[in-house]
Order: structure tokens, then C-alpha cells, then sequence
């Protein structure tokens, strides 16, 4: 068995509002800019020293190691299909549990259909986050038009709010984060690792939960951050609009 993975990039979503786009290519795979999608967050990792990642697939999901396979320059790929092995996608936390065996005890996330060529993956955050003693370490961006309230605010001492107060600002998150595999057990998380039922579980509950007892941190990201969710915003970072 090889060495467990420091990143885990989510490949396994279905991409409904892709369609027709992602009937035959998942969304991960669809060409931004001359590349799969995907490739741009496997090529941070690569920069920021990363050597082990996991990606999670379902629908359409033997395309993706099709398309990278095992290595890509300097990273060892793995792979937990959750399609094959339970007909669908284990939703985010579900699919983290499912792999969590795999994974390191302190571990980048990031969703392959989210657009951030200038983010840094950097072994300096992770050292941060490490000795900070949080559970969960997020990543915020400035809210998008599709997504005007935002989803978490950032206290003054970093730490991440739930539901930040009228008034007080609110980012979206970007999906990327860093984790500890402690975050994903009791009292948020009654999945056992390796998640053999594979049941399903939404993220953002056990992040409410985390950040309700102060043991989740964020920072705010200003990069080019694109959510490609549908075909307009797709098209858009491939014509330069």
C-alpha cells in the first residue's frame, strides 16, 4: 500500500446543470482553457509539493483514471469509486469518510469543478493549520453573483461563523480546505471511517456544527475562483468573458 494521500480532489458529482455537457464527459473532465478541469487543481498541488492524491469518481467515472491514471508529473494517484462500488455518489462528507482510511490525518480537499489556477497549496498552510489546534480550515471567496449571501463569515480571530449577523459580511466557500481526520467523528460524523454502508452525508451541516464550538478557521482567497456549474460560466472562461 502506498503512502496515505495529503489531498483528496471530489470528482464523483453528476454536473445536472451541465447538461447536455456532462452526458458523456464528467464535469471534472470538461476543457477549460486547454485542460480538464480538474488538471488545474492537480497541478497546484503538484506546485505547492504534494506527492499523494485521492479522488473520489461516480458517474462516468472510469474516464477519470482513463485520463490521468496512476501518475500525473510528480503526484501518485489513487482512487475510491464510489459508483462502482455503491451505484452513486456519497455526497461530499460521505464520499471524504469513504476514503478517510486513505487519507493522511491532516489533508487538503478541493472540488474538481471549481476553476482557482492561481491558488497555492502550500505545505506552509498545512504546517499553520497543524499547530493550530482546529479541526477544519477554510478557504472563502467573495460571493458571486449565483450566490449573493454568502455561506460563512471570518470573526476577527480567523475563526469561521456559522451565520454571521445581520450586517457583518459573508464569503462563499470556495471548497477548498484543510482537515483533520478527527473533524469526520463523533459528535458530527456517526459514519465509521472506510463509510462500508456507504451511506450518504452533506458537509456543510457537520461544518455548522464544527464552527458552533470555534474549531474551524477561514481566510478570505481573492484569486480568479470560478464555480463551474453551468455551460454560460464554462463558456465564459473559455472566451476570456
Amino acid at each position: 500500500m502506498g503512502a496515505r494521500a495529503q489531498a483528496m480532489v471530489l470528482a464523483a458529482g453528476r454536473g445536472e446543470r451541465m447538461r447536455p455537457l456532462t452526458d458523456h464527459t464528467p464535469k471534472p473532465l470538461l476543457d477549460v482553457q486547454g485542460r480538464p478541469l480538474m488538471q488545474w487543481t492537480l497541478e497546484a498541488l503538484a506546485r505547492g509539493g504534494f506527492h499523494d492524491v485521492l479522488i473520489n469518481t461516480a458517474w462516468l467515472g472510469e474516464q477519470v483514471p482513463a485520463r490521468f491514471g496512476e501518475r500525473f508529473g510528480s503526484l501518485a494517484l489513487s482512487y475510491s469509486h464510489e459508483g462502482l462500488d455503491f451505484g452513486g455518489a456519497l455526497e461530499t462528507a460521505g464520499g471524504i469518510v469513504r476514503a478517510l482510511p486513505s487519507l493522511a490525518d491532516v489533508f487538503w480537499v478541493a472540488a474538481g469543478d471549481v476553476f482557482a489556477p492561481q491558488f497555492a497549496f502550500t505545505q506552509e498552510a498545512m504546517v499553520r493549520f497543524e499547530a493550530s489546534g482546529r479541526l477544519a480550515h477554510l478557504w472563502l471567496v467573495p460571493n458571486p453573483d449565483h450566490n449573493p449571501r454568502g455561506d460563512f463569515g471570518i470573526a476577527r480571530d480567523g475563526t469561521a461563523i456559522s451565520r454571521p449577523a445581520e450586517g457583518e459580511p459573508s464569503h462563499t466557500f470556495s471548497t477548498i480546505g484543510l482537515y483533520r481526520a478527527e473533524f469526520f467523528s463523533p459528535p458530527r460524523c456517526e459514519i465509521a471511517p472506510g463509510n462500508a454502508g456507504g451511506a450518504k452525508a452533506a458537509l456543510a451541516p457537520m461544518l455548522r456544527s464544527a464552527m458552533a464550538d470555534g474549531l474551524v478557521s477561514a481566510e478570505l482567497y481573492e484569486g480568479a475562483w470560478t464555480d463551474v456549474g453551468t455551460p454560460q460560466r464554462l463558456a465564459a472562461l473559455n472566451t476570456g468573458d
